[in-house]
């Protein structure tokens, strides 16, 4: 079926002797008389004939389409190379080994993961259901959010500290959908220590902010908080990145256009009380919140005045009197209705939900149990990785004859990706040979756009119908893959560099599978010396390249993440907008297992035993546990489960592509 011939048939030239290039809407005028450019934009153009024109004006130039009614993710993917994922019988023995140390790690991690998942113990979890007759955290999630998954973040932050066990950190935060719309959740968790706010839990709900802001996702917090835990009141709140840092985001995302709600389910004292305040919308549930910056026992104290909670910040004095909250409910059920309603009414568009129509790996993704690299000496190809990542196993490889221990190449994950804009236009995509030095074409002008801000924004007239079916160039489903495939040396760096440019250009996500290498030994002679220095050149024009290329990150540690050649893979320092680690992941500046554990020749035995122990405290702060409950990652997550995470992920910052809200100069203030 032909389509409407596209904008850059009607620019070009017609045989004969040369004249000046015209406008390129003098040219649309003379091809279609006085009939408005908007006309284009119509599906139904061939069924609305144009007076005295047709389509005999343009029977000379080839068919070409301007909407079809394809899947985009049907376009070209099938043309990439298939991978081939059969492990060589040569590998076996390592397979086998990978297995056996993955089902060991998996266990601990689904210990932790249990333990966690209870609270503050069955004790405390009666006592807030039965005597404070409050929903455990998970059931308010349960009534909140859609029915389906959710993104959770970091449920092991907050073990084993120095301060002792806070689970999840006193806090649930994630990524699920209320109305069809991805949001950020921060759920207080009262039954950890009454729900006073640790170190670990502010840095915890700093990093859900952060990820909110990055991919401008509505937040959400169901706040039933005791304050902070004034014992550690120096390592929360002086600092520029403790406590009060909460409240400066709230400001700042309002500021932004990033809506927020807040649910008063508890007590909240202290802190606690500005997070709804500083919320733009927020419900609080009689009988069970309260709001207040001292609590009965202190007044009681400081004036001898005996007060109920109810009368010194209850529901009916903060909804009517006040007017900190805007919305009463009488239960948490219905509290969380309204915040479901509250939402409907933010005007956040959602993902569109397509139907693509992807093809799943050729090769079980359980495998990647046997792949997950127990050392870097039993690393297997990550070729054999990405077949059971990427659909259908295809890739198209970047240079994969040149740098072949830094594997590049593009793919697709579920069919999910990001659709290309290297002008980052907010609204209608067109190719940039159209692009004038204004940043947009006469076209687009004679629509209504105009530039705002970081982007083009349609004004005016209405063009939902050509976005919701553009097949414009930069519209396919793509990921850019940077994965490592032994030792990232001078010529993996460049061509690495190279591909990450090539993503930033183009508008890709980029997805990271680091496995870096243990940082070699120091150069023994001047040729190595020089290796060495190029090595580290090339390995910076990487980290440039990373740090500089807009466009989303995603990291997944499958097996090191040790030293320098991390910060060139994407890890934490260079900000990617998700990590995680797989369960046998370790994060060290050396590897300790590749740590001597002999000191060189003339030395005493009490710096031996000094290495021991340091070799032994290395070991322990590497385990990806150890990381995890220090929110240096978002958390770990099972390599059988990778491929869907990804999707999640990219479907996540996709949505921000819809949210066309300018930014505002002031945040909403209620008071």
């Amino acid at each position: 079926m032909w389509s409407p011939a596209p904008l850059c048939a009607l620019g070009r030239r017609r045989p004969g002797p040369s004249a000046p290039l015209q406008p390129l809407t003098r040219l649309l005028q003379r091809e279609y008389g006085e009939q408005p450019p908007t006309r284009l934009l119509q599906r139904e153009y061939r069924e609305l004939p144009l007076p005295r024109q047709g389509w005999g004006r343009t029977h000379h130039l080839p068919p070409r389409r301007f909407v079809s009614n394809k899947p985009k993710s049907r376009r070209h993917p099938k043309t990439f190379p298939v991978l081939d994922g059969r492990v060589p019988a040569v590998y076996r023995h390592v397979f086998e080994a990978n297995l056996r140390n993955s089902e060991a790690v998996i266990n601990r991690y689904s210990e932790l993961l249990e333990r966690v998942k209870k609270g503050g113990g069955e004790n405390a979890v009666l006592r807030h259901t039965q005597r404070n007759k409050k929903l455990f955290v998970r059931e308010r999630l349960r009534l909140l959010l859609d029915d389906g998954d959710f993104l959770e973040l970091s449920p092991l932050a907050g073990l084993d500290m120095p301060y002792g066990d806070v689970p999840a950190a006193g806090c649930l935060t994630g990524i699920g959908k209320i109305c069809g719309v991805w949001c950020v959740f921060i759920a207080s968790d009262a039954t950890v220590k009454g729900g006073t706010i640790y170190p670990i839990g502010v840095k915890k709900q700093l990093r859900a902010q952060e990820i909110a802001m990055e991919n401008r996702l509505l937040s959400v917090h169901l706040v039933d908080s005791g304050g902070a835990f004034l014992p550690l009141q120096s390592e929360l709140f002086p600092d520029k990145l403790h406590g009060g840092r909460i409240f400066y985001n709230e400001a700042i995302m309002s500021a932004m256009g990033i809506p927020q709600v807040a649910v008063v389910c508890g007590s909240c004292v202290a802190g606690g009380a500005y997070v709804p305040t500083m919320a733009e919308e927020s419900v609080i549930i009689d009988k069970t919140g309260t709001l207040f910056l001292a609590g009965p026992p202190l007044v009681k104290a400081a004036t001898g005045e005996d007060v109920s909670p109810e009368d010194l910040g209850g529901a009916r004095l903060h909804s009517q009197v006040s007017g900190c909250t805007d919305h009463f409910a009488p239960s948490e059920e219905e509290a969380y209705e309204c915040i479901r309603n509250v939402v409907s009414t933010l005007n956040c568009e959602p993902v569109p939900e397509e139907d693509r129509d992807h093809d799943s790996p050729l090769y079980s993704p359980e495998e990647l149990l046997g792949l997950a690299p127990l050392d870097y000496g039993c690393t297997l190809p990550v070729k054999l990785i990405l077949s059971r990542l990427v659909d259908g196993s295809r890739l198209q490889e970047f240079k994969a004859a040149y740098g072949t221990t830094l594997v590049t190449g593009f793919g697709h994950v579920e069919g999910y990706g990001w659709e290309q804009s290297p002008s980052k236009w907010m609204g209608m995509h067109f190719s940039t040979a159209f692009v004038s030095s204004a940043g947009f074409t006469p076209f687009q002008s004679s629509l209504g756009f105009k530039r705002e801000n970081h982007g083009i924004v349609k004004v005016g007239k209405d063009l939902s119908d050509h976005e919701s079916n553009c097949p414009c160039l930069f519209c396919r489903h793509l990921v850019g893959i940077v994965a490592n495939n032994g030792e990232l040396a001078h010529d993996a760096a460049l061509k690495g560099s190279h591909f990450v440019q090539l993503c930033g250009q183009r508008g890709i996500p980029i997805l990271f599978l680091q496995n870096t290498a243990p940082q070699p030994a120091g150069p023994a002679s001047i040729s190595q010396a020089e290796a060495h220095s190029n090595r580290l050149k090339a390995q910076a024009s990487m980290m440039a390249a990373v740090a500089c290329a807009a466009v989303p990150k995603i990291t997944i540690v499958i097996g090191g993440c040790f030293g320098s050649d991390s910060y060139v893979m994407c890890g934490r320092s260079f900000s990617p907008n998700f990590l995680f680690l797989w369960p046998n992941a370790r994060v060290a500046l050396v590897d300790s297992r590749h740590f001597p554990t002999v000191p060189p020749a003339g030395a005493w035995t009490g710096e031996e035993l000094e290495l021991k122990q340091l070799k032994a405290k290395l070991e322990e702060e590497s385990s990806a546990f150890y990381s995890s409950s220090r929110l240096w990652d978002d958390g770990i997550i099972l390599p059988q489960d990778t491929r869907k995470v990804i999707a999640q992920c990219l479907e996540i910052m996709e949505q921000k592509k819809s949210q066309a809200v300018s930014p505002c100069p002031y945040p909403i203030i209620r008071m």
